[in-house]
């Protein structure tokens, strides 16, 4: 069997790389106590529920942002302080950091859903390029999958939970 015939169209591909990605770096943080969500490992502020926070603005960034030019899309960025995304008040949980998460995803999908893959971004990022849909998708792909491989290494030190969770 021909891979277009097992995986489907090219977008249908992509799209379920993303979910898959998406849903391993859910997986990576479900169970953990909020104390081990948010425990930094190294010398940096990053954490598990760090990580699934900047996922979050990584996904409204380049789809809603980007892709479709909206201009009050919430953010945890600042120009004053670069780690707000791996700061936390006594009143966040990490099932609000998921579902804010799942959210973004959500939003994702219904944006995308009205555009092609060769269709350019409104919005020109700091180089001045308008990326595909189809670059967005690849690059959104790389990103969460890259911070699996991270969430892989903090779930392991916190609970000792190795693989697909």
């Amino acid at each position: 069997m021909a891979l277009d015939e097992q995986f489907g169209s090219e977008r249908e591909t992509l799209e379920a790389h993303l979910e898959q990605n998406r849903e391993i770096a859910i997986s990576k943080v479900r169970g953990l106590s909020w104390d081990q969500a948010t425990k930094r490992l190294g010398a940096s502020a990053t954490s598990a529920a760090g990580i699934i926070r900047h996922l979050t603005d990584v996904e409204r960034w380049w789809f809603r942002r980007f892709l479709a030019g909206e201009s009050d899309v919430p953010f945890r960025w600042s120009d004053t302080e670069e780690d707000l995304e791996f700061l936390f008040t006594d009143d966040d949980n990490l099932e609000a950091v998921i579902a804010d998460y799942e959210a973004a995803c959500a939003e994702s999908r219904a944006v995308t859903s009205r555009y092609e893959l060769t269709d350019q971004a409104i919005r020109a990022d700091h180089a001045g390029e308008r990326p595909s849909l189809r670059w967005i998708y690849v690059h959104m792909i790389e990103e969460t999958a890259r911070h699996n491989g991270h969430l892989d290494i903090y779930r392991e030190l916190l609970d000792g939970k190795i693989g697909y969770i």
